[in-house]
C-alpha cells in the first residue's frame, strides 16, 4: 500500500514542477520564440557568459544646448540622467523585443519598461551611500512627467526617509551568514519557478528592463559593466563625461563634444539587429532631444515621440 502512495506522490510532484506558473508578475512567457532562441538559455545559463559589449558615441551639442534652454526656461529640473532615462524608456517602447528577460531558462516579455539608475545619496560625497532608483515608465509620458517622477524619487533617496531598500538590507544584514545564504538560495529558487512575490519584484531595483550608470556626473569616463546574475536586468548602460573628440561632419573632420556610451547586453534576449535598433534609437534621441522630448515651454508637455 505504501509503494503506490509514494509513486503517486512522486508523480504529483513531477506534475507540479512541469506545470509551475509560466506567467510572472512582471512578464509573460514568449511562446512564439524560435526553437534556437529557446535553446540558448540551456547552452548559456548565465547572463555574463551571454554578454555582448558595445561602444557608442552620441553627438552632445544639441543635448547640452537643450538642457541649457530648459534651465533658462525653468520648466523643470533636468540633466543628462533625465535624458538617458527618457531615451531608454522610449527605445524600449519602440522596440519591445528588447524589453525581455530570461529566468528559469525561459524567455519572458516584460509587462512594462522599468529603468533603474544609480546615484549618490549626497552629491560628490565619497562616503555617501549609493542608491539605485527604479522608475516604471510606459514610454508615452512627456519628458516633463518623466523628470518629475525622477526628481521625486531622487528627493526621497536624498532625504532622511528610510526607504524600502534601507529596511530590507537592514534586516537581511542582521541575519547570520548561513541563514542569509539559505534565504537567498530560496529566493532564487522561487524566482526560477515564478513564485517570487510580486511586491518584492516590483520594488527590487535589479528586476528592471535596463540599468543606467551616469559616471559622467562624477567626472568619470565610461566603462563596461557586468550584468547582474541576480534579478532580471539584461541591459546595462554606462555613460561617461561629455568630452571633445574628432568627429566627421559633412565629410569634414572637426572637434565635437560627444557623449561616450558603453552597453552590456544579454544576447539571449534577442538577436543583434534588435540590440542595434534599440541602441540606435537611444542615440537618436540624445542627439535630437527637442524632436523626441519636446522643446522648453509648451512643446515639452507633449507626449514622447515613437521611434522613427
Amino acid at each position: 500500500m505504501l509503494v503506490p502512495i509514494v509513486a503517486l506522490s512522486c508523480l504529483f510532484v513531477c506534475w507540479l514542477f512541469v506545470n509551475l506558473p509560466r506567467r510572472r508578475s512582471d512578464g509573460s512567457l514568449v511562446r512564439s520564440a524560435h526553437p534556437y532562441r529557446r535553446m540558448i538559455p540551456y547552452l548559456m545559463p548565465g547572463r555574463n557568459e551571454s554578454i555582448v559589449l558595445y561602444e557608442d558615441y552620441a553627438d552632445a551639442v544639441q543635448l547640452e544646448s537643450y538642457l541649457a534652454r530648459l534651465r533658462e526656461a525653468g520648466d523643470v529640473e533636468a540633466d543628462v540622467t533625465h535624458c538617458l532615462v527618457a531615451a531608454v524608456a522610449q527605445s524600449l517602447a519602440a522596440n519591445p523585443e528588447l524589453n525581455r528577460f530570461v529566468v528559469g531558462k525561459r524567455l519572458y516579455q516584460r509587462d512594462a519598461a522599468t529603468v533603474t539608475f544609480s546615484m549618490k545619496r549626497k552629491r560628490l560625497d565619497r562616503a555617501a551611500k549609493l542608491a539605485a532608483v527604479k522608475v516604471r515608465l510606459s514610454g508615452t509620458e512627456s519628458f516633463e512627467q518623466i523628470c518629475r517622477v525622477i526628481n521625486e524619487r531622487v528627493g526621497t533617496e536624498r532625504s532622511q526617509a528610510v526607504t524600502f531598500v534601507d529596511k530590507e538590507l537592514g534586516l537581511l544584514t542582521r541575519l547570520p551568514r548561513p541563514v542569509l545564504s539559505i534565504g537567498l538560495r530560496l529566493l532564487r529558487w522561487l524566482d526560477y519557478h515564478n513564485l517570487a512575490p510580486a511586491g518584492f519584484i516590483d520594488k527590487d531595483s535589479f528586476y528592471a528592463s535596463a540599468f543606467i550608470a551616469n559616471l559622467g556626473s562624477l567626472g568619470m569616463n565610461a566603462g563596461y559593466h557586468h550584468l547582474y546574475e541576480y534579478g532580471t536586468c539584461p541591459l546595462f548602460m554606462t555613460v561617461g563625461r561629455i568630452e571633445e573628440r574628432p568627429w566627421v561632419v559633412d565629410g569634414q573632420l572637426v572637434v565635437r563634444r560627444v557623449l561616450p556610451i558603453r552597453w552590456s547586453y544579454d544576447e539571449r534576449v534577442d538577436d543583434g539587429l534588435t540590440a542595434k535598433l534599440g541602441m540606435d534609437a537611444v542615440r537618436e534621441r540624445l542627439e535630437n532631444p527637442e524632436r523626441y522630448f519636446g522643446g522648453a515651454g509648451e512643446a515639452m508637455l507633449g507626449s514622447c515621440r515613437p521611434a522613427a
